[in-house]
């Protein structure tokens, strides 16, 4: 019996070693180390009721942390917040959050997460947050042509805006490499122009005969043709967008599933901007199109009329196709742009927000 318990005395010490040890030696201790935080400026357009600085969507962290602080100084509000917060996890940028979807019988549809979040929140790039020049690159077409989806993906900076054509081939592959690689993605969806249908956007495109019941099903084929977008885009839809009672219900879904409209700036006519503030969808438009002449110097020209203009209003967006010279032209431009102080930032970051006001 002696020898028994000796022998049983020897396994507990072995034990107890071990497992301090792995203790000791595990990546993640049981105690948590301090978080540490920064102090940012916040973006003018976060400031509350009264110029109260309040923590932006875009200020918001996104991979756990809190918000441990909020002030203002004679210089501007500031943020104290974790770094961490404007990096993404790239290994999973491009898996959905289950609670931001609804699986239907033509795939799955966005929606509001039971707790209030959007993918409009969700899916969106992270930025600093900091004033300052910014500006936003929607480059559009992606899955249209293989090789020239998969050399944009490729080629083209994180921060730039990737829009993907509803009809193309292959959505969700090519939606998972961009998140992979940083991309924010919106969804064109094809609406009616003044010509058509001499003029064809594509599939189910949304039409103002086709009436607010059959339009509203054609958006959600499109929506449903992939995951982690933060909004839509129009493609084409002179005519559409500037018919308030064929855009209200499309609007209206999108204010239900928490999406963004973003107007290409195409037509003046639009009245997307005015539904969107009343119906509380976010909203962007474009500046200007980059790529309206096909030559590396005129692309070149329009992103220096961009840096100009994000200079004197405090952002500007430009927006594009994914052509060999425009994906060529915004990837050198973005890298000298940054030099300059210019910050290139997702479509999101500066879109008109209700429910942030």
């Amino acid at each position: 019996m002696p020898n028994a318990g000796a022998a049983l005395v020897s396994v507990l010490a072995i034990g107890v070693f071990a497992a301090s040890t792995a203790i000791s030696l595990r990546e993640r201790p049981f105690r948590q180390p301090n978080q540490a935080v920064m102090a940012v400026p916040v973006d003018e357009a976060a400031s509350g009721p009264g110029g109260a600085a309040t923590p932006s969507r875009r200020q918001q962290p996104t991979g756990g942390a809190s918000i441990v602080g909020v002030g203002r100084q004679p210089s501007g509000g500031i943020v104290v917040r974790d770094p961490s917060a404007l990096e993404q996890d790239l290994r999973f940028a491009h898996l959905p959050d289950r609670a931001l979807v609804e699986d239907t019988d033509i795939g799955p549809l966005p929606v509001r997460a039971a707790d209030g979040r959007r993918p409009f929140d969700i899916y969106a790039r992270p930025w600093s947050g900091a004033r300052g020049a910014r500006v936003a690159i929607v480059i559009g077409g992606l899955a249209v042509s293989q090789t020239g989806t998969q050399r944009a993906i490729a080629r083209l900076p994180g921060e730039v805006t990737l829009a993907f054509a509803s009809g193309g081939n292959s959505i969700d592959r090519w939606m998972q490499e961009a998140r992979h690689k940083g991309h924010e993605i919106v969804m064109q969806v094809p609406l009616e122009p003044f010509d058509y249908p001499a003029v064809d956007p594509g599939r189910n495109t949304l039409t103002i005969d086709a009436g607010a019941a059959e339009n509203v099903d054609r958006l959600r084929w499109t929506l449903a043709r992939t995951t982690n977008y933060t909004g839509i885009m129009n493609y084409m839809g002179a005519r559409f967008i500037a018919d308030g009672e064929a855009m209200e219900p499309v609007l209206r879904e999108l204010a239900d599933r928490g999406l963004m409209y973003f107007d290409d700036g195409s037509s003046v006519r639009s009245v997307a901007e005015q539904l969107a503030g009343r119906l509380g969808v976010p909203y962007a438009a474009a500046d200007l199109v980059i790529d309206e002449v096909r030559e590396r110097g005129d692309v070149l020209a329009r992103l220096d009329d961009l840096e100009r203009t994000a200079r004197a209003k405090g952002f500007a967006v430009g927006v594009g196709s994914a052509f060999d010279v425009t994906v060529e032209a915004v990837t050198g431009w973005v890298e000298e742009a940054r030099r300059r102080g210019i910050e290139i930032v997702p479509i999101s970051a500066v879109a008109n927000d209700p429910e942030r006001k």
